[in-house]
């Protein structure tokens, strides 16, 4: 999946991969959607729980090994969205258990807790897919700047004023500078939220 994205992923290949007909691989699963549920599950248990002092900074640390692990497996945000099965293995759930702990110590009450979690986890999710589509600035191959480029000078003959204004800072910003204002925006809406409570 890694190497040659999840169309790669046949029954057919599994077995060929293993060395065994494709048939017998449901004495083990129950379909390829088993398999790919599986391929999340194994990818959630490659995340390393940082081990770091003071939730503001607990939270920047495990958004930062989220976007790693998501980077490492970009297939993995695929079948994270398209999953309709929950997830079975508790093993895979730590991550979770430990960014849900880490909110509500932080402060926040139940239900705070499971809205920052959200909206934490989808700003990560959201940000690497455009880090690895289409996001201005993040652009390396030639086709890709090139493509970039046309639409910089298409922006500067059309009536787009506030994109044409914003368009140099879109290129010129860092993509890991970008990722922390995002994830510094968060830390400072749930610290209001918190203040806010108390």
């Amino acid at each position: 999946m890694d190497e040659e994205g999840l169309e790669a992923v046949t029954m057919r290949r599994i077995g060929r991969e293993l060395d065994v007909e494709a048939m017998s691989l449901y004495n083990h699963v129950e379909d390829k959607e088993d398999i790919l549920d599986s391929i999340c599950e194994e990818a959630m248990m490659d995340f390393r729980i940082p081990q770091v002092e003071g939730w503001p900074n607990a939270v920047r640390a495990m958004s930062h090994e989220y976007r790693r692990l998501l980077r490492a497996h970009p297939n993995v945000i695929t079948l994270m969205t398209e999953r309709k099965r929950p997830f079975t293995n508790p093993e895979a759930l730590r991550v979770y258990e430990h960014a849900l702990q880490l909110l509500r110590s932080a402060g926040l009450s139940g239900a705070e807790t499971v809205k920052a979690f959200r909206a934490v986890g989808s700003y990560i999710l959201g940000f690497v897919t455009m880090e690895l589509g289409v996001m201005i600035g993040a652009a390396t191959d030639a086709a890709h700047v090139q493509a970039h480029e046309e639409m910089a000078r298409m922006v500067e003959s059309a009536p787009l004023p506030c994109l044409r204004e914003a368009l140099p800072h879109f290129i010129d910003t860092e993509v890991e500078e970008q990722f922390e204002y995002g994830v510094d925006l968060l830390i400072e809406g749930i610290q209001a939220s918190i203040a806010a409570g108390e």
